[in-house]
């Protein structure tokens, strides 16, 4: 048991690390094209890891996760955005916000596609394309939930009336203390709903029952 909690923490830890950097690299230079360098400025249109990473919200809370058994999604240091410098205002936002979340969706449907066309030989090809795949549908999932700071947020800035905008920017105002507290949200009464959803969705991608 050990060891295969030893193997779930080697496998997931790279992949979390990758599709991460991958999602913060995407928020960084769709804000450059949108028209704001700030990210770019501060090197955050990077391959390197370490300019995205968190060693808490990104490493230490989805191998927490891994080790209990739940589907494991994580937080990279948020890219910086000056959205009064962006085209399209408000949905240059949603624009900005959305593209991290897709990028993670676009992996996990290029794992799965893998997954179906060369099916894995192995248990440990097997493991690496599922977790690929149920981690960055996690992060997809998660980072889409309208709740500030999270990505799926700037959609719904976009497209919500001003008194929800002025009840988010409120949330906003709160900074990680108001992450902090949908995290609790989420361990005490999401957590199970919002680990179906992954699992059913990562399992249709995958065309098998692989996560229940």
């Amino acid at each position: 048991m050990m060891n295969d909690t030893l193997q779930h923490l080697l496998i997931t830890l790279p992949i979390v690390i990758l599709s991460i950097t991958l999602h913060e690299m995407m928020h960084a230079f769709t804000s450059h094209w949108l028209g704001d360098d700030t990210a770019y400025l501060q090197g955050r249109v990077s391959f390197n890891p370490l300019r995205h990473i968190d060693p808490i919200f990104t490493i230490a809370l989805p191998l927490v996760l891994v080790a209990l058994g739940a589907v494991p999604f994580a937080v990279a240091k948020p890219v910086q955005v000056n959205f009064n410098r962006l085209k399209y205002d408000e949905f240059g936002g949603a624009i900005v916000g959305m593209i991290g979340p897709l990028t993670n969706l676009v992996i996990a449907i290029i794992g799965a596609l893998a997954f179906r066309l060369w099916p894995p030989s192995t248990n440990l090809m097997f493991e690496i394309l599922s977790y690929l795949v149920v981690i960055n549908v996690g992060l997809f999932i998660f980072n889409s939930i309208p709740w500030p700071p999270l990505d799926g947020s700037r959609l719904l800035y976009a497209l919500a009336p001003r008194p929800v905008q002025e009840f988010m920017e409120s949330i906003e105002r709160l900074g990680m203390n108001g992450l902090l507290i949908f995290m609790l949200i989420v361990l005490t009464v999401l957590s199970v709903p919002l680990s179906n959803v992954i699992s059913h969705f990562t399992n249709y991608l995958l065309g098998a029952n692989v996560f229940v």
